[in-house]
């Protein structure tokens, strides 16, 4: 019996999992050292769902799609807004919710008119780049907070859930930043998981524990915990 239950517990799957560092509200540390934030939790609530033990990869966000495609991690508990390019180098599960962009500046500047803080690797640098905005890059949100705060940057384009984090960021009182919602397809859309390309089993178990979590209120409550707006 004892070599039965040895056995079952070594049959438990281990899972790397891609997550970046100083996105909140969507992954960050918090005051006592614990990694947390929306899709932490949710990345939580889906590795119980699949019974499997899930060990963290910190990665950037330019990292992202590359170490999910090379199958450094099983998946990337990442909003990735599903592109054809992604597309084709990855798996994406089913959209989780849609996400939607949002630019803050000072009053009465507008895009193409100041440097702009970016995140790199992120759709929004790719749109700024595209369009040949002055960008600072940067590795993480919390850096552009810093660049804003500073004067460094007098203007950025974030994910709808980091635009709130920011403008909840005391530092930006003093800022005066003004935000608009860009309304524009290429900064809009289904955000996904991206999960190793060579493993569909692994789609397959994702996509259905993500129908579970948003059956059974779980999902729901991580969104209430983290996002003062529903997240569809």
């Amino acid at each position: 019996m004892l070599a039965v239950v040895g056995l079952a517990h070594g049959a438990e799957r281990v899972l790397k999992v891609g997550v970046i560092h100083h996105s909140p509200p969507m992954s960050y540390v918090d005051a006592s050292g614990g990694l947390t934030g929306f899709n932490v939790e949710v990345m939580r609530e889906l590795c119980k769902e699949l019974a499997a033990r899930c060990e963290t990869v910190v990665l950037t966000l330019d990292r992202v799609v590359d170490a999910v495609a090379a199958g450094e991690v099983d998946f990337a508990a990442v909003s990735l807004l599903v592109t054809p390019e992604r597309r084709a180098r990855l798996l994406l599960t089913k959209p989780y919710y849609r996400s939607i962009s949002v630019w803050f500046a000072r009053p009465g500047v507008k895009p193409g008119e100041a440097r702009v803080a970016v995140v790199k690797g992120g759709i929004q640098a790719r749109y700024a780049q595209a369009r040949g905005w002055a960008q600072l890059p940067f590795d993480n949100h919390e850096a552009i907070f810093g660049a804003l705060a500073t004067g460094q940057a007098q203007a950025t384009l974030l994910p709808m859930a980091n635009a709130v984090a920011l403008q909840q960021d005391p530092r930006m009182s003093a800022q005066g930043l003004a935000s608009t919602v860009v309304q524009d397809p290429e900064l809009a859309g289904d955000a996904a998981l991206g999960v190793n390309p060579r493993d569909r089993a692994l789609l397959d178990k994702l996509n259905d524990a993500i129908d579970e979590i948003k059956r059974d209120g779980r999902f729901d409550r991580i969104n209430t915990r983290f996002i003062p707006f529903r997240l569809q």
